[in-house]
């Protein structure tokens, strides 16, 4: 099979070097005045590459919140929606619905931050020591995008760091303090030549947060440096080192939420349950034009993660580190003088060495810090590779503005696994040895899309396929000492027809995208009874399941010229509706088979919108407004359980002045959010997770804790951020 794939690689790598000229592609919009939102070039012109739904925000929209917050600013896009386990911790991405049945982390959703993969190569993603407060804009590419990014049947977010473009130095000071203590600092130097820019950030955050034994602490620098080197060459560094300190409260039980009770979950309180974490991260990434037609971008990257996490039940060590290369070739040409072509091709190998150590407490209420003997932890190495081709082919018939794009990728993942508590004679009367090797058979994934563009407006339909791969703490059950050989990797299809446009003197901005996409062999997280007792997880395919959805997300800019107090008011409604049921799904746990066939995915709000209403006045005083609805879920399979949806409305005053010089620029602001005190969570147990019970968790017996709340008052912050041109 892999023979084949690198056949099909060269035959299409041939039919582009016929009649290659120095024609530019046309890959670039029209040269238009955009009295849009700012974002929009950028986003059309993501969404004209990928062929499938791609969004954006920019730095306007990421500040219109407070940017550290991903919730507050990645949660009002239409079909994403950010849940987290503790203040500023513990992040879920979820897009399309795809990605929430995951107890901690993230899995089924590639990230990537400055072109770093955030991903590691077993698939999941922790976002804790993340420094979101310096990112200029996101990208989220919606649904299966396995043909150019690999694992994943949500889809991929990629986080963006942009230098200035002022040359010389400037020193940048953001200072916010508010509610629940917080205290929230970026210091950042800046550095512009006509060869290179560079800048070096030092941020800090700390808070006491809104839930007990909810601190966070979080310091991160981050430099990056871009270099010129020659017409043809760049070269970009980036380096980070990152520390976090998230306390855990614990879920609740509904009947507490609903009554804005939370006195956390006492069995985390009792052990002071937290995750620290401390990462390096290291990339370069080098840009290369060999002639005006053919090109190439290389990343070569690095992260290391050392962990703490202790909880209710356990204590854990992780250390990971994770490294490995993407490169992407691209190569135009021009098969005739109707006929463009512009052809990318390239791989992304991740190679992932972990050690981890989980030793269980004996669940002793008075010593709660006590384990048990060390013959039922478990001490592991783990080496993990995944490796991705793919080739991407975009043919542009020029007088008809059409497109044809075509995909495909080839994607395999391997483990192993080295139980090191399994050495002769190490733990009298251990015969145990949990060590395995497990390797999934490599996944084809093709796309296909035809693009019409007409004037500002971009029709799309496309075929997409992604994968999911068992993880390989999946890929054995702890509890009865097996290998999970049964489990099979999950697939997804997805058509989708997408719009995306200007009208009204492009002032008005909209995108609009119907999906259809089936999930086959759905990998789902189960619990059952331990014959030790009390329960464990493990991880099955529990069949398939129909997500059907519409998408639609509009701006408008109007600009009033003749107001003598606001200069310009900017609107949006970002709106989703979905209709997701299982379609062929069952579960067996103890021996009883349950059919959840025709019922709703867990989890998935079947609205979801977003309203924003910004003012702009001529006096440098702003008003931002965000009003964010989400409808009731269903947590468990059998939609017995009905989770009420809420709205929440923000809001951010400010004022920005720039001296008459222009070396300074100042911008004090206050802002608040949940201003209606609306009750809200922020992290819910489903599916097969639900019904969680930890000993001494202070309620009443038998009660489940399945839920994280949200602060249900309204809560304020101000700040002030200041810009120096030297």
């Amino acid at each position: 099979m892999k023979a084949k794939l690198i056949l099909t690689i060269v035959a299409l790598f041939t039919l582009q070097i016929v009649a290659q000229n120095k024609q530019d592609s046309i890959n670039q919009l029209r040269n238009v005045t955009i009295n849009a939102r700012p974002k929009i070039v950028k986003e059309q012109s993501e969404f004209k590459r990928h062929g499938q739904s791609t969004e954006l925000l920019s730095s306007q929209e990421l500040n219109r919140n407070n940017p550290a917050f991903l919730e507050q600013s990645l949660g009002v896009m239409a079909g994403v929606q950010v849940d987290k386990r503790t203040q500023v911790g513990g992040q879920r991405i979820v897009i399309r619905g795809y990605g929430n049945d995951q107890k901690f982390n993230n899995w089924g959703v590639k990230a990537y931050y400055n072109q770093i993969p955030l991903t590691n190569a077993e698939g999941v993603t922790i976002l804790d020591d993340v420094d979101f407060s310096v990112v200029d804009n996101i990208e989220v590419i919606k649904g299966p995008a396995s043909t150019m990014y690999g694992a994943g049947v949500g889809g991929v977010v990629r986080f963006y760091l942009k230098n200035s473009d002022e040359k010389g130095i400037s020193l940048t000071q953001n200072t916010t303090t508010g509610s629940f203590n917080l205290i929230q600092t970026n210091t950042r130097l800046d550095y512009v030549t006509d060869n290179a820019s560079m800048f070096v950030n030092y941020g800090h955050l700390q808070s006491d947060g809104f839930r007990p034994n909810g601190k966070s602490l979080k310091n991160f620098i981050t430099y990056k440096g871009d270099f010129k080197f020659t017409d043809k060459q760049t070269v970009s560094v980036f380096l980070s080192h990152n520390f976090s300190h998230e306390g855990i409260s614990g879920q609740i039980p509904y009947s507490f939420y609903y009554a804005n009770n939370d006195p956390g979950n006492n069995a985390y309180i009792r052990n002071n349950a937290h995750l620290n974490m401390q990462s390096s991260r290291f990339g370069v990434i080098n840009n290369y034009k060999f002639s005006t037609t053919f090109k190439n971008s290389t990343v070569l990257f690095y992260s290391g993660t050392e962990s703490e996490r202790v909880v209710a039940g356990a204590s854990e060590e992780f250390s990971s580190p994770n490294y490995g290369m993407r490169s992407v070739f691209t190569i135009t040409n021009s098969i005739s003088t109707a006929i463009e072509n512009v052809l990318d091709f390239g791989t992304e190998i991740q190679q992932c060495k972990s050690l981890i150590s989980n030793f269980r407490f004996t669940g002793d209420l008075n010593n709660p810090f006590t384990v048990l003997p060390i013959a039922p932890g478990n001490y592991y190495k783990y080496t993990t590779n995944q490796q991705s081709v793919f080739i991407h082919d975009r043919i542009n018939f020029k007088k008809v503005d059409l497109s044809l794009i075509l995909g495909l990728s080839a994607n395999h993942i391997d483990y192993n696994r080295i139980d090191l508590l399994a050495l002769p004679g190490l733990i009298i009367g251990n015969t145990k040895n949990t060590s395995f090797s497990k390797s999934f058979a490599t996944s084809y994934n093709p796309h296909v899309a035809v693009q019409k563009t007409f004037k500002d407006q971009i029709f799309n339909l496309s075929y997409s396929e992604g994968y999911n791969a068992p993880t390989a703490s999946t890929s054995f059950i702890a509890a009865l000492n097996k290998t999970n050989d049964d489990l099979v990797a999950e697939k997804a299809k997805m058509v989708e027809f997408s719009a995306q446009g200007l009208l009204f003197n492009t002032r008005f901005d909209y995108q609009v995208s119907l999906f259809n996409m089936n999930i086959n062999n759905k990998l789902t997280q189960l619990s059952a009874p331990n014959p030790a007792g009390g329960n464990y997880t493990y991880t099955a395919n529990t069949g398939n399941q129909l997500n059907k959805g519409l998408e639609a997300s509009v701006g408008y800019v109007y600009e009033m010229k003749s107001n003598p107090i606001i200069s310009k008011v900017t609107s949006f409604v970002n709106f989703s509706y979905y209709d997701f049921k299982y379609t062929d799904f069952s579960t067996r746990v103890g021996g009883v088979l349950s059919d959840y066939s025709n019922k709703t995915v867990v989890g998935v709000p079947k609205q979801k919108y977003s309203v924003g209403l910004d003012f702009q006045f001529l006096k440098g005083i702003y008003l931002n407004s965000t009003f964010n609805y989400l409808s009731e879920v269903y947590s468990d399979f059998a939609n017995t359980n009905s989770v009420n949806g809420f709205g929440l409305v923000n809001a951010k005053l400010g004022y920005k002045l720039t001296t008459n010089n222009k070396k300074m620029s100042l911008d004090f602001f206050v802002a608040g959010n949940n201003l209606t005190n609306q009750t809200n969570y922020t992290f819910l147990f489903l599916g097969g997770s639900i019904n969680d019970f930890d000993p001494g968790n202070g309620f009443p017996p038998g009660m489940a804790a399945d839920v994280n709340p949200g602060p249900s008052k309204a809560y304020f912050w101000n700040g002030i951020n200041i810009k120096y041109h030297f």
